[in-house]
Parts: C-alpha cells; sequence; structure tokens
C-alpha cells in the first residue's frame, strides 16, 4: 500500500492551525523569524501533541515584513549561526511542552534558495547536521538541498504540494504568476493523489513530470487551508494511500 505523510506550515499567524492540526500528520512550526514567537510555537507544540501530529521546525530569513518571502544576502556563519538559534529555541519551548521535534523544513526564500543555491543549502544541511543529525531534512526531490543533506548523512524526507502548482522543470510556480496556488479543494486533492499514488504531477504546461515524495505540504496560509487539507485526506484514503508521519529513509 502506498502511504504519504501530510504536513502543513503552522503557527504563523494565520488563524487556521485548530482547524488544519486533525487532517495532517506533521507540523512545521515557525520559529519566530518570519513569523511566531514563544506562545505560538507553545501553543502549536501543545495542539500537534494533543492530535498525535509529528512536530518540526520551519525557519526561515529573519524577516517578518516580508514573510520570509524575499532572499536576503546573509554569509553562510550568520546564516548557521541564526538557523541554529532558530532550532534551540522551537527545541526548548516544544519541549517544556513534552514534545521532541522531528524535523527540519526551512521556510519561503530559505527553501527556494536551498531547492537551487548549493552554498544554501549546504548550510541548511549542515545547520540539521550539527544540531541533532537524527532531525530529518524536508527538501524538493532531486534539489541542492537534498544532495547536500546525502554528502553530510543528514536524513531527507523529500517533499511534494498539494496547494502549489508545478513547472515542467520540477520547480514550484512562481508566486507573482498567476495559478500558482491551488485553493480549490478538488484540484489540490486530486494532484496529492496524483503524486502520493501515481509519482507523477501534472504541471503548468500541461504535461506530466515523475515525482517521488515522502510527505505532501498544504500551506496553512493558502486560502481554504483547512477545507484543502480536509479534501486532501479524504481524497488519499479513498485512493488507497495511507497517511501517516513520513519513515526516515
Amino acid at each position: 500500500m502506498a502511504a504519504v505523510d501530510l504536513n502543513s506550515d503552522l503557527g504563523e499567524g494565520a488563524g487556521t492551525d485548530e482547524e488544519l492540526m486533525p487532517h495532517v500528520t506533521s507540523a512545521n512550526v515557525a520559529c519566530g523569524a518570519h513569523a511566531g514567537d514563544e506562545a505560538t510555537m507553545r501553543r502549536t507544540s501543545e495542539l500537534a501533541l494533543r492530535h498525535g501530529v509529528a512536530v518540526g521546525a520551519h525557519p526561515g530569513y529573519r524577516d517578518p515584513a516580508n514573510f520570509g518571502r524575499v532572499p536576503l544576502d546573509i554569509g553562510p556563519a550568520a546564516l548557521l549561526a541564526d538557523l541554529r538559534e532558530q532550532l534551540a529555541t522551537l527545541r526548548r519551548v516544544a519541549h517544556e511542552s513534552g514534545v521532541a521535534l522531528a524535523h527540519v523544513k526551512a521556510h519561503g526564500a530559505l527553501y527556494n534558495g536551498g531547492e537551487r543555491d548549493d552554498a544554501v543549502a549546504a548550510t541548511i544541511a549542515e545547520a540539521v547536521r550539527s544540531f541533532d543529525e537524527d532531525l530529518l531534512l524536508f527538501a524538493p526531490p532531486g534539489s541542492a538541498m537534498e544532495r547536500a543533506a546525502e554528502r553530510l548523512g543528514v536524513r531527507v524526507a523529500r517533499e511534494g504540494f498539494a496547494d502549489r502548482a508545478y513547472e515542467p522543470d520540477g520547480t514550484l510556480r512562481s508566486r507573482r504568476l498567476p495559478a500558482s496556488v491551488h485553493t480549490d479543494p478538488a484540484v489540490a486533492a486530486e494532484q496529492a493523489v496524483s503524486i502520493a499514488r501515481d509519482r507523477r504531477v501534472r504541471t503548468s504546461s500541461g504535461g506530466w513530470l515523475p515525482l517521488e515524495v515522502d510527505t505532501i505540504c498544504v500551506h496553512g496560509d493558502t486560502p481554504g487551508a483547512a477545507a484543502i487539507a480536509r479534501a486532501v485526506r479524504e481524497a488519499l484514503r479513498a485512493a488507497g494511500v495511507a497517511v501517516r508521519p513520513v519513515t526516515r529513509r
């Protein structure tokens, strides 16, 4: 039977956490840089614990004004130190709530940079390795981040997206372009099933792209996020795909 993890970026102030949490199996918790603070980290960790959802860190560029979606010119040493600080803060807060961290997923522009930029990817992977080598790193399949993690011996969970459009080269369609975000629950659910069961995704050009993933994301700030997550979860179940926290590779 096919199986996949269903994750969401939470603790970002979108107001959807309580509605989303029952439908996902992993929560990526904002670490106070692009969004969130210790209070939101605590609430999100406790909510995840109540629903049996795995908790991971969601670090990003320290730029809340732009929600971490604009690349910042930061040297590797400074970025590494900042990422480790974000991870340490969430680990401490989560531990106080009785929750252990399971994974790390970079946010926004940091994630996009890690997909293509070898230097950014290496810094992200090194942050995980040097902080806690038992943590999983969520990364796009075939990305610079996945390659950097493999070189450093960091475990990777390959990630796909239910609510984002794909370009033919496998990258996500820029949010600045039309039709980059799937807000129709039926469309997102169909894409999730295609990825999880059929191991392929329809691209913006209308063709098909092979895609092997271990976890699928529904963004917590996508309009109608809770309805999308519910539809995705139900569609995966109907398609015979087991939904459970990601297994380390």
